[in-house]
């Protein structure tokens, strides 16, 4: 009786809970910072940086193929692609090379993971994501568009979400 009598305050608690701590996993910075001048590989093996990507506002999600999170978000991430595509907005996999024995590999993983959508890059020795001080993932590097880091998030997000995307050109609209 008395559960049922406060059901509905337990669920505004739990849910601004976890609304603050989601937040929290958001960090914008109050200056832009320079991306570092480091190579990543495309699907086609081809040598890119992030400054080839000037012009759009770049989310770079680094993942794992052994990190249930990013795994879990694949099909999400590529809803996003889909519903951003041609606005300005673009977002890139990174991953570290060496769980790939070649890029078919992981464009059928992809797949498998409904994620056929996306760009997808590898990270030679984890050197980007080193340099970024990335060591966990998912993490999202937000990159506007002129290609100098704005903030980042922490941790997987339901992409495909209006709400999330809304938010996102928001951040485009505010920092470029």
């Amino acid at each position: 009786m008395i559960v049922k009598k406060y059901a509905k305050w337990i669920l505004l608690v739990f849910l601004f809970c976890f609304d603050a701590s989601a937040k929290d996993a958001v960090n914008i910075f109050d200056y832009p910072r320079p991306m570092p001048d480091r190579a990543i590989y495309n699907e086609a093996g081809h040598k890119v940086k992030i400054a080839d990507f000037k012009g759009d506002f770049v989310l770079l999600n680094l993942w794992s193929r052994h990190c249930t999170p990013c795994v879990k978000e694949l099909e999400s991430l590529n809803g996003f692609a889909q519903k951003t595509k041609g606005n300005g907005i673009r977002l890139l996999l990174l991953s570290p090379e060496e769980e790939w024995t070649d890029a078919g590999e992981q464009r059928r993983f992809l797949e498998k993971f409904k994620a056929p959508d996306v760009e997808f890059y590898t990270d030679k020795d984890g050197k980007l994501a080193e340099d970024l001080g990335v060591f966990t993932s998912p993490h999202t590097v937000l990159i506007n568009k002129s290609g100098e880091e704005i903030g980042r998030i922490r941790g997987s997000a339901d992409w495909d979400d209006d709400d999330v995307i809304e938010y996102i050109y928001k951040l485009k609209a505010q920092h470029g």
